[in-house]
């Protein structure tokens, strides 16, 4: 036989390791695969490195050619050399190319029938609001789902009177030889959509689809604590799955309305209290509406706006520990806008006031 040496083919010395073997393989690949080379000869040095790696690769193949040369493999197949129409170079081809080449040469995988698999179904989602007292206790509330079973006229098949695919003969993909032979294609089954077997006729009830889906009403409990953007997920209620495989999962997301009194952080509320200059002046007791009814709060002579009074335990419960957060008072001293003549005289007197031992009029007095 006139046939190159393969370690000559691949540019390697007969002691090169696998990852050498490899790495000059695809550097030969990517310089004579057919769809991207431009060489006249492209075609047949591709396939000569796809023989050369086939063999060299294999420990047990490399020790026979080792010892027999080409001889070893004269007779398995291809005339003059070894058959490896069967070997599959889809590691390589996929990294040089990403899985992808010209020409339709896209699908090297020799696995199962990947579409007659079962597969679960899509998720869904949903978006609901709710209260601001809804989100903070919980509640109960009415959700549409879809249900789905198998379709009863068809028996969840899609169809009736079922018999192979003839142009795949039941394997559900069809294969190619290219390049005259130096490997194999293989795509789904266009005729079956890889399934291996076809119908006389496709079932009307559920469109051929295998199963129906209708809607159905769910009571479902919000747990106390939900804020804007938590999702809750509920199994099983999403879209239904591929050749009777379970449904997906749907998930509820929440948008949670403002409240007019109220404001939100995590698991603490704030709220803003108004209070009169005499009340801030001299104290007072004021009663401050919680999420769980009226408390009495003591506010401290000479309070200011902003002061901040902590009410533990007041606030919302978290979802995930259970935890109660706190409530938070801010002050708001409000100042004014009429007033009476004897209420001016008060102020007038109160303007009286001598503030030389305050400290925030010390620090602005030395500026001065």
């Amino acid at each position: 036989m006139n046939k190159k040496d393969y370690y000559e083919i691949l540019g390697v010395d007969k002691n090169a390791s696998e990852a050498d073997i490899k790495s000059a393989f695809r550097k030969l690949a990517k310089k004579y695969h057919p769809d991207v080379s431009k060489e006249p000869d492209a075609a047949e040095k591709f396939k000569e490195a796809q023989e050369a790696y086939a063999i060299l690769s294999d420990s047990d193949k490399r020790k026979q050619y080792d010892q027999y040369g080409h001889a070893a493999f004269q007779n398995n197949g291809q005339a003059g050399g070894y058959d490896f129409s069967g070997f599959d170079f889809s590691d390589i081809f996929s990294d040089l190319f990403g899985g992808a080449f010209g020409g339709g040469f896209s699908n090297f995988g020799f696995g199962g029938n990947s579409s007659s698999r079962t597969r679960q179904g899509n998720d869904s989602l949903i978006r609901m609001n709710l209260t601001f007292e809804e989100a903070v206790f919980g509640v109960q509330k009415s959700v549409e789902i879809n249900e789905t079973k198998i379709c009863p006229d068809c028996h969840g098949k899609g169809g009736h009177k079922e018999k192979t695919c003839p142009d795949c003969h039941g394997s559900g993909q069809i294969s190619q030889a290219v390049f005259g032979g130096a490997f194999v294609t293989r795509t789904t089954c266009s005729r079956c959509s890889g399934k291996g077997h076809i119908f006389e006729s496709k079932c009307t009830t559920c469109n051929g689809r295998g199963n129906i889906t209708t809607k159905k009403t769910k009571e479902v409990k919000i747990p106390a604590g939900v804020d804007t953007g938590n999702r809750l997920r509920i199994a099983n209620a999403g879209e239904p799955g591929i050749n009777g495989g379970p449904n997906g999962d749907l998930y509820i997301e929440f948008n949670v309305k403002s409240h007019p009194l109220y404001k939100r952080d995590n698991s603490d509320v704030y709220l803003i209290l108004p209070i009169t200059i005499t009340e801030a002046v001299l104290g007072c007791k004021k009663d401050v509406p919680t999420l769980y009814g009226t408390v009495k709060l003591s506010i401290p002579a000479g309070s200011s706006t902003n002061d901040k009074h902590r009410i533990k335990g007041k606030g919302i419960e978290s979802v995930n520990s259970g935890r109660k957060g706190d409530m938070y008072i801010l002050l708001d001293v409000h100042i004014p806008k009429k007033i009476t003549k004897d209420q001016k005289k008060l102020f007038e007197n109160l303007d009286k006031t001598k503030l030389d031992d305050d400290e925030s009029f010390i620090k602005i007095k030395k500026y001065l």
